[in-house]
């Protein structure tokens, strides 16, 4: 497992420091690749601390449940008890009571529906960082209506489940289909156009 759920950090190779630790918002872009679909696995290229992008491979497990606390091998010791216990329980059961309260892990704004939606980070495909004070421009395929939409977001957002910004940056543009159009046009806009504030209320 790459994931590592209470650091909430991925580990990829580097070839210059070896294993680095990344968060999702250092991503730049992910990509589901054809062929496998049991898991689905994602190529990925990462923002490194040694200041050079990689690329790097990742299960859909990875992405979308591992920060939720499902998987396989962590433990804590349990203080209470003095006997090592599954992880997994724990935060699958605290995600789950969530989810039944109405939280949802991710969201995101789809303007062309005009309305906030649930995601998981699979439905990623694009992450920049948006000038100082962490902010990171998002472009998001709608598991909905299958359109993209990009949103200003904290780096908490994208990274830490269940941490959904009160209010986000909405380009107010409708993009291409094509991904490799759409990456074109979600650097101009990222860089160029006025963020709509918008709520996000699930």
């Amino acid at each position: 497992m790459i994931y590592d759920r209470l650091t909430t950090r991925y580990t990829f190779a580097c070839p210059e420091h070896g294993d680095t630790r990344v968060a999702l918002s250092r991503f730049r872009r992910l990509e589901r690749l054809p062929g496998a679909a049991h898991p689905a696995v994602f190529r990925v290229r990462f923002e490194c601390g040694c200041g050079e992008e990689h690329p790097g491979l990742v299960t859909h497990a990875e992405l979308d449940w591992a920060p939720l606390g499902l998987g396989e091998g962590d433990s804590f010791l349990n203080l209470m008890t003095a006997r090592l216990e599954a992880l997994e329980a724990e935060l699958a059961e605290l995600a789950a009571t969530r989810i039944g309260a109405g939280e949802w892990p991710w969201s995101f704004f789809c303007y062309p529906e005009n309305q906030p939606r649930p995601v998981f980070p699979s439905s990623f495909f694009l992450l920049a960082p948006s000038g100082p004070g962490g902010a990171v421009g998002l472009a998001v395929r709608c598991p909905v209506c299958s359109r993209t939409s990009i949103n200003l977001v904290s780096e908490q957002h994208v990274d830490l489940p269940f941490h959904n910004d009160a209010e986000i940056g909405v380009v107010e543009h409708v993009f291409e289909a094509d991904a490799a159009d759409a990456a074109e046009e979600f650097a101009a806009e990222l860089y160029s156009a006025q963020f709509d504030a918008r709520r996000l209320t699930l």
